[in-house]
């Protein structure tokens, strides 16, 4: 079972329905890694459709969770990553965050929404400086073109805690 695979099902338990909120976050200096691009190597044809319908589902499938969702996102958020931020209700990030949809670079494209997202939230202008650059932005330049709704710190210890208390 893949990751998608095995989120998709956590998301969808009984367990996840006891939570009024779910933060997705990372550990060391990424907030996940996305797309492992060597299984995107090895797909073609119907196998990339169903691949690119996998990622699709799971970020409608957050985007409609009844739950509030928060990206705390402490590190790289890159391609897929930046995907599943985009599918959450809130994106707060930390002072040493990076958000970049490099696909270009690679000769591919986001395949799970980000094309829709990132122009909804951030505008035409910079959501295209994006996709076309493949260029890292960091977290105030994220939060100046209204990417992510707070830079912090301490992502977990008070902000966090603070603005799930305001949304709840």
């Amino acid at each position: 079972m893949t990751v998608l695979d095995q989120l998709k099902v956590l998301l969808g338990s009984s367990a996840a329905e006891r939570f009024s909120c779910i933060v997705f976050t990372g550990t060391g200096n990424s907030f996940a890694s996305g797309a492992d691009l060597r299984e995107i190597a090895d797909l073609s044809g119907e196998r990339v459709r169903q691949f690119a319908g996998k990622g699709q589902d799971l970020m409608k499938q957050v985007t409609a969770m009844p739950q509030r969702t928060f990206a705390a996102i402490n590190g790289y958020c890159f391609g897929g990553a930046l995907d599943l931020a985009l599918a959450c209700d809130h994106r707060i990030a930390s002072p040493a965050a990076k958000f970049a949809h490099p696909g270009t670079g690679l000769g591919i494209i986001t395949g799970w929404g980000g094309t829709q997202r990132l122009p909804r939230l951030i505008g035409q202008a910079n959501a295209l400086e994006m996709f076309f650059t493949a260029s890292p932005i960091d977290a105030q330049r994220g939060f100046d073109i209204g990417l992510v709704d707070l830079v912090a710190d301490d992502i977990f210890r008070n902000e966090l805690l603070d603005i799930g208390q305001e949304v709840l």
